[in-house]
This record gives structure tokens, C-alpha cells and sequence, in this order.
């Protein structure tokens, strides 16, 4: 497996499963057929800005958003004019031609329950992973667009 082909399935892994150790990240890795030394991996992952996140529920990796993103989150807050949501879709209305741009910071948040969105002009669609997440996707949301938090 080229360099290449290496990083690409460490951030599709990590954007797809919650991986707690670098040794889990190994084990998937060669699942896919790449054998990887700890300290390939360790490189690989500084090189793609990896790093480890620490939840109620556990700690788990995940790439870091850029610098451009964090610096875009008080423009991006102050385009979001409200989010709705029913049981399975969660809808957020913009300020006219901002939903791409909102659009594409929670595209880059890569959080593991958002399945993708479709923006329009001034509405944006996000896609759940299930019903059941739902709540905590809109409540992630919330703080990410409207409360400013990380």
C-alpha cells in the first residue's frame, strides 16, 4: 500500500469508527492490508493533524479541523438564523446564500452520527446516521452553531 493509499484509510477509519489506541488503528489498518509500524502510524497520524479526543464516553481520534475552520466558527455562528428538526432530519435556515458555508463547517467537524448535508441557498439539510441520534446530533449542532463551543 503506497503513503498515499495508507493516509486516506487512517482518516476514512477514523471519520467512520470510534478507534481509542493507535494499536486499534493498526488492527483496522491491516484489516485493509497494510501492516504499519507503531511509529509509522504515530508520523502518519501528527502529518494528517490526528488527535485524541476525550468524551464522557470515552477517548477516541479524530482529525483536527483546520486553522481556516476555527477562524470561519464566528462567521459561521453568526449566519445561522435557527435549526429545526423532527425525528430523523434536522434542518438548519441561514442568512440568504450562506448554507454552503455552513455546510461545509460541519462537513469538515466530520462527527461520526452525520451522515452528510444538502445545502440550498439558505436552508441546509443534515442527515442523521439513525432516528436515535437525532437528539444528540441536533444538540451537537446547537453548540457548534449557535453557542460558539467546541
Amino acid at each position: 500500500m503506497t503513503k498515499q493509499a495508507r493516509l486516506f484509510a487512517i482518516k476514512e477509519i477514523i471519520a467512520t469508527k470510534q478507534i481509542g489506541s493507535q494499536d486499534g488503528l493498526r488492527r483496522e489498518l491491516k484489516k485493509r492490508g497494510c501492516s504499519v509500524t507503531q511509529a509509522t502510524l504515530s508520523r502518519d497520524m501528527k502529518e494528517l493533524g490526528v488527535s485524541r479526543i476525550v468524551s464522557t464516553a470515552g477517548g477516541h481520534y479524530a482529525m483536527q479541523a483546520p486553522v481556516e475552520v476555527q477562524a470561519l466558527r464566528p462567521l459561521v455562528n453568526a449566519e445561522v438564523l435557527a435549526i429545526d428538526a423532527n425525528e430523523g432530519l434536522i434542518v438548519v435556515h441561514t442568512l440568504p446564500g450562506c448554507a454552503n458555508t455552513v455546510g461545509e463547517f460541519i462537513d469538515v467537524q466530520k462527527h461520526p452520527d452525520v451522515i452528510g448535508t444538502v445545502a440550498g441557498d439558505n436552508t441546509l439539510l443534515i442527515i442523521p446516521g439513525s432516528q436515535r441520534r437525532t437528539k444528540h446530533v441536533l444538540q451537537f449542532l446547537k453548540n457548534k452553531l449557535i453557542e460558539g463551543q467546541e
